[in-house]
C-alpha cells in the first residue's frame, strides 16, 4: 500500500475508533445524564406511552390511566380522591415531570425498571403490551380520611405510625392540590400548576414530611425520656425541687408557666399540666450534650430519613448555650421538627423503647401482580429501656385521664398523650401552632401512634391548643385504626 493510500486508511481508523468510543461514553457514560435531561422529551413520551401502574392502598388502586388522542401522549395519570392522597402519590404530569411515589418509583410504574426485565422480554413473544407494575403501600384508607376530614380547612399535617413495624398508616396534609388538575400539558394544566406556585398557603408542601415546626410541650416527653435514661429522674412521682418562677441558667430572665402547681412538681404531674419550669430545668440537668443524644436517638439530626420519600430533618441544636438549651427543651428556641418526627418519638415510646424505621411502600409488584420486593420491618434504635418506655407510657396516660389531652379518650382503650401549644413569629406574636402526638394500646400492644399540627390563622389566640384542636383529630385517626383492626 502506498503512502497517501495507508494514511488515509489510519485516518479513517481513527474516525471510526473515536465513533466507537464517542457512542459507547454517550450509552454508558452520559446515558443516565441524558436520560434524566430536561430537555429530553423522549423519556417523558415514553412515561406516558403505555398504560401507567398503580399506586394501591387497601388493595385498591388510588391512581389510574386514561386514554387520549395525543400524538406524543398515548395515556394520562388519573387520581381517586386526589387532594387526599397527593402526599402520598406526588404528581405525574406530562409538563410538569413527577414527585414523590411517583417519581422515586417510576421505573416499576412505567414499566421501565431492570426488575421488570422479564416481564418486558415475555411481552415480546406473546405480543402482550407494555404495561407497569404497581406499588402497594402500608397507608390505611380509613385512617388516612380521618386525618384529612379531622384537618377540613385548617392548615397542618398528620402523621400516623404502626409502632411495631414502622409503616406509615396515614399522612395527610391541607391545605392540598388534586395531582389530576395538571397531569397533561394544555393550558388548563398550565393555569392549574401556575395557580399552585403562586398560592400563599402552598398547598403542594407536603407539611406531614416536608415542614419543621417547634413541637412545643410535645418535645417534653423526649426531656422526660432523657432525664429517665440518665439519671436525673428515678422516681416519677417524687417532687424535682423546682422553683416557680425558674430562672433560665446563666440569665436573669424568669420563665412562667401556664399552669398552676409547678413549684416542686413532680415529672408525673409536671407532663400532666405541662409545666414549662419542671422541664427547662430538666433539660439543663441532663446537659445539652446528653439532650442532643437523646434527641438523636429518637430521630432528630438525621437528614436521611426516607420513607421512601425523603422527609426534611427535624433538629435539635448541638451548639446552644445553657438557656438555649434550656428552653428547647421545652420545645422552643431553636428545636424544629415534622409531624413525622413526632409520630416517630410517640411510636417509640408506645413500642417499649424500640423505634422501628417508618416506611410506606409495602411491596412492589409486576404487572402480573407477582412480588417483586417486599419491605420488611427494621429496627432503627433503641432511644428508652423498656422499663422507662413503659414510665413514659405511665405519664402520657396521666395526660389523656386526668390531664390536658383528655380530648383524646377512647371508651375502653388505653390512650397516651401530650398537648403542645408552640408559639413562633418575631417576639412570639404568631398564633401558636396547636400539637398533639398520641398512641392507643390494646392486649396485643399500640397499633397506632399519631402527630397532628395544626396551623390555625383563623382561631384566636386564646382558643388555640392543642387539646382543643389537635387531640379530636388524633382520636377520629386512632379509632379508625382501632377499628379496622376488629
Amino acid at each position: 500500500m502506498n503512502k497517501p493510500l495507508r494514511r488515509i486508511a489510519i485516518f479513517c481508523g481513527l474516525l471510526v475508533l473515536a465513533l466507537l468510543v464517542r457512542t459507547n461514553w454517550l450509552q454508558y457514560v452520559e446515558a443516565e445524564e441524558l436520560n434524566t435531561h430536561k430537555k429530553n422529551r423522549r423519556v417523558l413520551i415514553e412515561r406516558y406511552s403505555n398504560e401507567r401502574g398503580n399506586i394501591i392502598v387497601d388493595g385498591k388502586p388510588i391512581t389510574g390511566s386514561v386514554e387520549t388522542n395525543d400524538t406524543d401522549f398515548t395515556f394520562k395519570r388519573t387520581y381517586v380522591n386526589g387532594p387526599m392522597w397527593a402526599p402520598v402519590t406526588g404528581y405525574a404530569s406530562q409538563a410538569f415531570d413527577a414527585n414523590q411515589i411517583e417519581k422515586l418509583e417510576d421505573g416499576i410504574l412505567t414499566g421501565n425498571s431492570d426488575q421488570l426485565f422479564f416481564d418486558r422480554t415475555m411481552a415480546m413473544f406473546t405480543g402482550d403490551k407494555k404495561k407497569g407494575g404497581n406499588v402497594v403501600t402500608t397507608l390505611s384508607g380509613a385512617a388516612q380520611t380521618a386525618a384529612y376530614k379531622g384537618l377540613g380547612s385548617k392548615k397542618g399535617a398528620v402523621a400516623a405510625i404502626d409502632p411495631q413495624t414502622g409503616k406509615i398508616l396515614a399522612l395527610a396534609s391541607t391545605p392540598s392540590y388534586d395531582p389530576a388538575t395538571f397531569a397533561g400539558y394544555g393550558a388548563s394544566d398550565e393555569k392549574a400548576w401556575n395557580a399552585l406556585e403562586k398560592d400563599k398557603d402552598k398547598p403542594k408542601l407536603n407539611r406531614a414530611l416536608r415542614e419543621v415546626y417547634p413541637p412545643g410541650s410535645t418535645f417534653k416527653v423526649v426531656t422526660a425520656a432523657a432525664a429517665l435514661e440518665h439519671g436525673i429522674v428515678t422516681d416519677i412521682n417524687a417532687a424535682t425541687d423546682t422553683p416557680e418562677p425558674y430562672t433560665l441558667p446563666n440569665t436573669t430572665t424568669k420563665l412562667p408557666n401556664h399552669a398552676g402547681g409547678c413549684e416542686n412538681a413532680s415529672l408525673n404531674n409536671a407532663l400532666k399540666v405541662s409545666c414549662n419550669t419542671v422541664f427547662a430545668k430538666l433539660g439543663d440537668e441532663v446537659t445539652r450534650d446528653k439532650m442532643v443524644e437523646t434527641a438523636q436517638k429518637f430521630g432528630f439530626n438525621n437528614p436521611e430519613i426516607d420513607t421512601p420519600v425523603r422527609a426534611a430533618a427535624s433538629v435539635y441544636d448541638k451548639a446552644m448555650d445553657k438557656p438555649g438549651n434550656a428552653l428547647s427543651s421545652i420545645g422552643q428556641f431553636n428545636t424544629a421538627t415534622t409531624p413525622l418526627q413526632m409520630a416517630m418519638v410517640t411510636a417509640a415510646i408506645a413500642n417499649d423503647g424500640k423505634l422501628m424505621k417508618p416506611y410506606m411502600i409495602d411491596q412492589l409488584e409486576s404487572p402480573n401482580l407477582d412480588v417483586i420486593s417486599k419491605t420488611e420491618p427494621q429496627e432503627m434504635s433503641r432511644p428508652v429501656s423498656q422499663k422507662n418506655a413503659q414510665l413514659l407510657q405511665e405519664m402520657m396516660e396521666n395526660v389523656v385521664e386526668n390531664g390536658t389531652g383528655g380530648n383524646a379518650k377512647i371508651d375502653g382503650v388505653t390512650v397516651g398523650g401530650k398537648t403542645g401549644t408552640a408559639q413562633h413569629g418575631e417576639n412570639n406574636s404568631k398564633n401558636p401552632y396547636a400539637w398533639f402526638i398520641s398512641y392507643a394500646k390494646t392486649d396485643d400492644g399500640s397499633p397506632v401512634a399519631v402527630a397532628v399540627v395544626v396551623e390555625d390563622s383563623e382561631a384566636k389566640r386564646d382558643d388555640i391548643s392543642g387539646g382543643g384542636l389537635a387531640a379530636p383529630i388524633a382520636k377520629a385517626v386512632m379509632q379508625a385504626v382501632l377499628d379496622s383492626k376488629k
